[in-house]
């Protein structure tokens, strides 16, 4: 009992406790003095380039690059450089990176849009292709249909073509029939007509 009731007194302790990091940016003070005893003239920063003229266990002289001598405590010195540095020749390389990729993007732009019209039209193409395959193959077997009647009625006439040859026929029969049943008659009968 007195167990969970200490849980439930601190479980809200627990809940205040907030996540905190160590700094890695680090100040070192640049001395006169060889062992550093004295007040540093010069604050240097984390990720500060310098170049060792002598070294020994505890200090080393150094110099930077405008030229300034100084003594510095040497456990503080690195030869691989620190993440402040890495991380900030990261960002510029990324913010390098990110400027070229935004010319990029704007230089291809144009290109880009001709490309995207090109594959519609394409695509348009295509779809018109298709269709006039589809028409083709159509007409081809109307065709057929076409050339397969012709080949049954090769060597036969129209009806009306017969039945209006026929009738130019009769009436011509008639009518010639006519002409000479009145010639006939008027042979016979002295030129006189008589009907």
């Amino acid at each position: 009992m007195r167990k969970a009731f200490l849980l439930l007194v601190l479980t809200p302790l627990a809940a205040l406790a907030e996540t905190a990091y160590i700094t890695d940016n680090l100040r070192l003070g640049l001395h006169q003095a060889a062992d550093t005893s004295d007040r540093a003239f010069q604050t240097l920063e984390s990720g500060q380039e310098l170049e060792i003229i002598s070294r020994n266990r505890n200090y080393a002289n150094v110099r930077l690059p405008d030229g300034v001598e100084g003594y510095v405590k040497a456990a503080y010195l690195v030869s691989e450089k620190p993440a402040k540095l890495i991380v900030a020749e990261t960002q510029a390389t990324v913010e390098t990176l990110q400027a070229e990729l935004g010319e990029l993007k704007a230089a291809f732009a144009a290109p880009a849009a001709t490309i995207e019209r090109l594959e519609q039209q394409l695509t348009a193409s295509q779809t018109e292709a298709s269709q006039s395959v589809a028409r083709i193959s159509e007409l081809t077997t109307e065709l057929g249909d076409y050339r397969d009647r012709q080949d049954q009625y090769k060597y036969s006439l129209p009806f009306t073509w017969v039945g209006g040859a026929m009738l130019v026929c009769l009436l011509a029969g008639f009518l010639g029939g006519l002409w000479w049943v009145d010639m006939r008659s008027r042979r016979r009968h002295g030129g006189i007509r008589i009907y």
